[in-house]
């Protein structure tokens, strides 16, 4: 099964749901088949094929009540209500009319007038049910997983469809066309429980919070109220490109139904006996969805090179061709074979690659219009197509028209159908750039999926007269279109943009040329990007001469100056570049170059980590460790970022020490380095499994979740998981039994740490959930528990207390979430020194600390008011108080107090002066502050005094301007905390509740300001 899965290129957590909806698509694909096999060989047979045009006309205008009443049901009814209503319902249909018809049989009577409504009931299912199932796996399918399993329930629908073709065929010649039809619900009656399955699992837990999270989408989204489809109508006519796109979705569909009725007419002819006419169906079934499977299998690759628009074009030829052997054999022997034929490929080609392709007609409108517009375009469409073919299949079939004669007017339609999309793909690249020039956004890959790989000259050409927009941003979509091109003979006028003044569109030419072939002079016309004085254009440059393999000696000599250039990120990029071009007479200028980084440091070392890093450079491992202890945040991100690519594993143990210390960066940066560590960490972090630390432990699960098969999941980390869940409520009685101490400040901290411990425990929890069953439901169900809304959290904890993922965490997890934290005041806390000193031997760091602090009797309900120095867990307790960081984690406040300094300022000190420049915030501990300001006309004005727990300075530090008012130091000495201003940059960029409070605190100063100068006008 392993090996399956890697040839599919499918994950772990794909299984699931492919076992759940794989019968759904599988009897889906069946039951769809049966009904349709049997429905159109009971009408053409028993009513008449000669009405088919008249009862399609009769659809074309029932469709517009169709879909206003399923969008009315859709409003009614939740998502996942909605998905099994439509399919009971469908089920239901089926069943009926089955019955009916077996009633019929039974009683050997037959009313005429009933196969028209059996034809538009039974054809309904046949539109709805493909929707149904498609849209569901897209619902219960991320994107990326989509991609991944979509082909697989494709080739299970048309397993099942070939399933279909074979039951007919045997079914008919013993019970008759009435069983064929009868086994179709019955089919559906199957898939039922997999289907509740699937909505129950993966779609039900997803709707939990609909309402209240796509509020903000859809007002963020939503169309204007007053557009109208007369609005998008109108749109449409005002845009050539989608009147070509809906003549195509239009003319398409009505050549299919009319070779559908040559089909259907021809084959009524050659079996006039029911039995047989249903089993020739059946055969011709299973063809075609063998040739379905057959092409489904490249299809993909055969989209992607020749694009959408080609795909379309070639289509259409095929109509052409199509209907051109059915007028030409039509009268012959062989014309059952050229129609039947022509039949199953027209049918393969429309549903199968045409319909996907139609979506990109409307990929460049602005989202806003995008749905508005394609419901029209689609509603048009559709009614037209069915009306045009109808009215087509009349010719013959009211005796106007010889059926070979309407075969020759298919050609002609397919030849205009030619035209059509070969001049809706010129107009394509015009209505992109129009895209482009009214909102800004990467269009560039929709282009590529709709032209495929742009070999024409003729596009191409077109695409290069774009070059001289005025609009940059077309200018750069131009440019990318050209890159995938990947046409060396664009390379003089592509160079030519070395003097463009905006720097993204050189670096957008570099990224667009191709140096394959390219002569001595032309590169080095191109190694005059080498001297651009933007960076990010020198970096390309360096990429991009790294690819002229043929000049190889060519492109070393200018690549190995720009070892010595100013910027580190083209050092580091030579550096990849002379490893690319394996020119080993370099590697020692290279070894110089990675030393230079890594001893200059700073942005310098951050990225000769990324390079050694990138080049598996094992030799600097032992560097790289000794950045770990580096003062400067980045280059610890960098360092452990490198040594997990280096899969080093010996500094495992040392990465989970400096866990807990770490900000939220480097933690999510230690995970995803143990994670790359790959298998030969997986020992080690078994190891840590055993540490008592809280956040250790939750470290080495967030990683081993990622790196366990799922097997290994369920046997270790949810016991592992389940224990430490279970015995996680001790913590909760130190900050009740340091209360009762009368120590208020440092009951809280101990309160909130036992918060963040268990805010932890639940993480792993989670993470280990998300690896044992949908990680979108997880993701859901866990944003619903934390809701602020009572039913909504109640439905969520509902979802958990079915067993999600795995029944016993589930349920452990469960217990925890309901107890909310409340403080232990039974025995526990009889004796509260029994508790601390029990504490003091807790694996927590904060936990035994504050628990000593409270023993020895350091800390009181406020700060003290000695001139000692203030003590770590001193500083963390004032910082807790600071309205400014109420809301940050404890280890994170010891963060922050690692990185202040504590000073004391006598009286009538200075500590802001009025147009000066500041480089710190400051905290005050204790003291007073006078706030003033000078007037323009000289007047000094008091603005007010700042008193402890106040900040002064912090929007001076953030942006180096000159401060507006004097801060001045009164009433005695003050003291302080002091953070510089690159620190707080720093923690605002982390932590954007800080940011959010200094915006606060800034407000309030001007208002504070404005009040003051209003009472002095």
């Amino acid at each position: 099964m392993s090996t399956l899965f890697r040839l599919l290129g499918l994950r772990a957590e794909d299984s699931r749901k492919l076992w759940v909806m794989l019968p759904v698509f599988y009897c889906g694909g069946i039951a769809e088949l049966l009904n349709y096999t049997a429905f159109m060989a009971l009408f053409n047979q028993r009513f008449g094929v000669q009405f088919l045009p008249f009862v399609y006309i009769v659809e074309a205008l029932i469709m517009p009540l169709e879909g206003w009443l399923l969008a009315k049901l859709a409003e009614k009814l939740p998502k996942a209500k909605l998905m099994r209503t439509l399919y009971l319902m469908m089920t239901g249909l089926l069943l009926i009319n089955g019955l009916i018809l077996l009633g019929f049989k039974l009683g050997d009577i037959d009313y005429r007038y009933y196969y028209p409504i059996l034809f538009i009931c039974s054809n309904f299912v046949v539109r709805q049910l493909t929707l149904l199932l498609w849209s569901t796996a897209f619902d219960l399918c991320p994107t990326q997983q989509a991609k991944r399993v979509m082909p697989i329930f494709v080739g299970a629908a048309m397993v099942g469809g070939i399933t279909a073709g074979f039951i007919a065929q045997q079914v008919t010649h013993y019970w008759g066309t009435e069983a064929v039809y009868l086994l179709s619900p019955c089919f559906l009656l199957l898939g039922l429980w997999n289907f509740r399955k699937a909505i129950a699992q993966y779609l039900a837990p997803l709707t939990i919070k609909n309402e209240a999270r796509s509020g903000v989408l859809e007002t963020a989204s939503a169309v204007d109220p007053s557009a109208t489809s007369g609005a998008y109508i109108r749109q449409m006519l005002r845009n050539p490109f989608l009147i070509c796109a809906v003549a195509l979705m239009t003319l398409m569909p009505a050549l299919y139904f009319l070779m559908e009725y040559q089909y259907f007419t021809t084959t009524q002819q050659a079996y006039p006996n029911e039995r047989d006419l249903t089993a020739y169906y059946g055969m011709i079934i299973t063809i075609q969805f063998t040739v379905a499977l057959v092409l489904q299998t490249f299809a993909g690759r055969l989209m992607s090179w020749l694009g959408a628009s080609n795909m379309l074009l070639g289509i259409a030829i095929v109509f052409i061709g199509g209907f051109g052997i059915s007028a030409l054999f039509i009268d012959t022997p062989l014309g059952l074979v050229a129609v039947s034929g022509a039949y199953a490929i027209f049918y393969i080609l429309l549903y199968y690659t045409a319909e996907p392709c139609y979506q990109l007609f409307f990929k460049m409108l602005p989202i806003s219009q995008r749905d508005g517009v394609r419901y029209v375009a689609q509603g048009i469409a559709a009614s037209g197509g069915i009306l045009l073919g109808a009215l087509l299949s009349l010719l013959h079939s009211e005796g106007l028209l010889e059926i070979k004669i309407q075969a020759i007017i298919g050609v002609a339609i397919a030849a205009l159908l030619v035209a059509v999309a070969w001049f809706g793909r010129n107009l394509y690249i015009k209505e992109l750039v129009k895209s482009v020039q009214s909102f800004h956004t990467d269009l560039s890959d929709t282009a590529a999926s709709f032209l495929g790989g742009m070999r024409n000259t003729k596009v191409l050409q077109g695409v290069l007269e774009y070059l001289n927009d005025p609009n940059d941003h077309v200018r750069e979509l131009a440019l990318e279109m050209i890159g995938k091109a990947k046409d060396s003979s664009f390379l003089p006028r592509l160079v030519e943009l070395i003097h463009d003044k905006n720097p993204r569109i050189r670096i957008a030419a570099l990224r667009a040329m191709n140096l394959q072939g390219a002569t001595l002079q032309e590169l080095v016309q191109v190694a005059s990007f080498l001297e651009d004085e933007e960076p990010g254009v020198r970096v390309e440059c360096v990429k991009l001469i790294a690819k002229a393999e043929h000049l190889k000696s060519q492109s070393h000599y200018f690549i190995r100056m720009k070892l010595l250039d100013t910027h580190p990120q083209v050092v580091a990029e030579g550096i990849r570049a002379i490893y690319a071009l394996q020119s080993e007479e370099s590697y020692p200028a290279c070894d110089e170059a990675v030393i230079k980084l890594l001893d200059t440091g700073g942005e310098w070392a951050v990225y000769g980590c990324g390079i050694i890093a990138d080049l598996k450079l094992h030799t600097y491992t032992d560097w790289i460790i000794s950045l770990l202890e580096d003062h400067r945040p980045a280059v610890k991100v960098a360092a452990v970022h490198c040594l997990g690519k280096l899969q080093y594993d010996e500094s495992i143990g040392f990465l989970l020490l400096m866990y807990p210390r770490a900000d939220q960066e480097l933690r999510k940066t230690i995970v995803q380095g143990l994670i790359d560590m790959g298998n030969k960490g997986i020992a080690a972090l078994m190891e840590g499994l055993q540490n008592p630390h809280p956040l250790i432990w939750d470290a080495c699960v967030a990683a081993l979740s990622d790196l366990l098969p799922e097997s290994q999941i369920r046997q270790t980390l949810v016991e592992s998981c389940v224990q430490r869940l279970q015995d996680s409520s001790k913590e909760k009685a130190l900050s009740s039994a340091i209360g009762t101490l009368g120590l208020a400040g440092l009951a809280d901290l101990a309160e909130q740490r036992y918060k963040e411990i268990r805010i932890a425990l639940c993480d792993a929890a989670w993470s280990v959930l998300s690896k044992l069953a949908d990680e979108r439901v997880v993701a859901t169900v866990r944003e619903t528990v934390q809701d602020e809304n009572e039913e909504i959290r109640e439905n969520g904890l509902e979802v958990l207390a079915e067993g999600l993922g795995d029944r016993r965490l589930a349920y452990a997890l469960l217990d925890m979430l309901k107890d909310n934290g409340s403080e232990a005041e039974g025995e526990a806390l009889e004796d509260p020194k029994v508790v601390l000193e029990q504490a003091c031997h807790w694996s927590d760091d904060w936990l035994r600390s504050i628990a000593a602090h409270a023993l020895n009797g350091e800390v009181q309900g406020e700060m003290a008011n000695d001139q000692k120095l203030l003590s770590m867990l001193d500083k963390v307790i004032f910082l807790k108080q600071v309205s400014l960081f109420s809301d940050v984690s404890v280890d994170e406040l010891g963060l922050i107090a690692g990185i202040t300094h504590e000073e004391v300022f006598p009286d009538q000190t200075f500590l802001l002066r009025q147009g000066e420049t500041n480089s710190s915030m400051h905290l005050i501990i204790e003291g007073n502050v006078e706030l003033s300001s000078v007037s323009s006309n000289g007047l000094e004005s008091t603005l007010g005094v700042l008193g402890p727990k106040q900040s002064i300075g912090e929007t001076t530090a953030l942006d180096q301007a000159k401060s507006s008012i004097t801060a001045q130091v009164i009433f005695d000495e003050v003291r302080v905390l002091s953070l510089r201003g690159d620190n707080l940059e720093r923690l605002v960029r982390l932590y954007p509740e800080i940011g959010i409070g200094l915006l606060h605190a800034s407000s309030a100063r001007v208002r504070l300001l404005e009040s003051m100068l209003t009472k002095m006008g």
